[in-house]
């Protein structure tokens, strides 16, 4: 199952006040945090899309594939083998762009270093992966959502996580591209599960991915609302770092959320001559490192420009 999501953002503006605003600014009297917004809504899917796919077999000594509680059922995700050698290891879990919610060779076949979505710079360097299926995306649990429920199932998949004997539960991490890298956001301003969590090529909100891969009324404001990151940086409470590159992606989304976030553990980088796809393997290699460093108390991750210039200039 290939990820090469090439689907991008429109950002949806609207001028006032002699600047530019999101739609999605946060009105007052509105609910207190992401969470609690969350409790109260139920989505309308007007599609209950599903696929029936069985999960491919990875290559053992690289993952094996194991089953999560969610809440749509038992959900499948590969995971870095036990390596048995008595240690906590810290881990990161990866989500895939696209929509299809599933997993598949994407996370362990050869790719080109400016298109590489496997984020294998993270097993190289050691760290335990998990590559979570979502709702909908193999053996028809659960129905896609896009961006909401999918919440849930990556929390879900966090939880099962910092249960495994070799995993350090205070050390997992959350990364994902694209859409993947929307909902990471979206995860991270609904919890503070994860250590750090490294968003790829975010969209603001989704509303710009097109009707025909949203499985919800578009018309609804609020269906929208609860699945614009932008809505909710205020409810981010550990360090969050987003890329894109200025040459093609999601550039128009993440200016949006750098210019209206107020949220200092958010962090936006902006690569010059790098894009959608290119910033993948030089990023997700500087990230590897610096998780391995990552060992105190609390986090202690910090990017900056001259370190992503020099690593994507290697």
């Amino acid at each position: 199952m290939k990820f090469f999501h090439l689907i991008f953002v429109v950002p949806v503006i609207l001028i006032g006040c002699g600047r530019q605003e999101s739609q999605f600014a946060v009105p007052a009297g509105g609910p207190a945090s992401f969470a609690e917004a969350r409790q109260s809504f139920r989505t309308h899917l007007i599609r209950r899309e599903s696929d029936s796919d069985p999960v491919p077999e990875p290559p053992p000594q690289l993952f094996r594939i194991v089953h999560y509680d969610a809440p749509p059922g038992k959900l499948a995700a590969y995971l870095t083998p036990d390596p048995h050698d008595g240690k906590k290891h810290p881990a990161i879990i990866w989500i895939f762009g696209g929509f299809g919610n599933g997993i598949g060779e994407t996370a362990w076949e050869d790719a080109d270093p400016d298109n590489d979505q496997s984020a294998r710079a993270f097993r190289e360097a050691g760290i335990v992966m998990m590559f979570p299926s979502l709702r909908g995306g193999h053996d028809k649990i659960g129905f896609k959502e896009v961006c909401l429920g999918e919440v849930d199932d990556v929390l879900a998949a966090a939880e099962y996580l910092g249960r495994q004997d070799f995993v350090d539960p205070k050390r997992i991490y959350l990364g994902g591209h694209s859409t993947g890298g929307t909902l990471v956001l979206l995860a991270a301003a609904s919890s503070d599960r994860f250590r750090s969590v490294f968003s790829f090529g975010p969209a603001h909100t989704v509303a710009g991915y097109g009707a025909d891969n949203l499985p919800f009324d578009t018309s609804s404001q609020q269906e929208l609302e609860m699945r614009a990151p932008v809505r909710w940086l205020q409810s981010i409470q550990c360090p969050v770092f987003v890329f894109e590159g200025t040459e093609q992606g999601n550039l128009g989304s993440v200016q949006i959320m750098a210019r209206l976030s107020t949220n200092p553990l958010v962090h936006f980088h902006l690569l010059q001559g790098a894009n959608h796809f290119s910033i993948l393997a030089p990023v997700t290699r500087l990230a590897a490192k610096k998780i391995l460093r990552d060992g105190g108390s609390a986090p202690t991750i910090g990017i900056t420009e001259q370190e992503l210039q020099e690593a994507f200039s290697r």
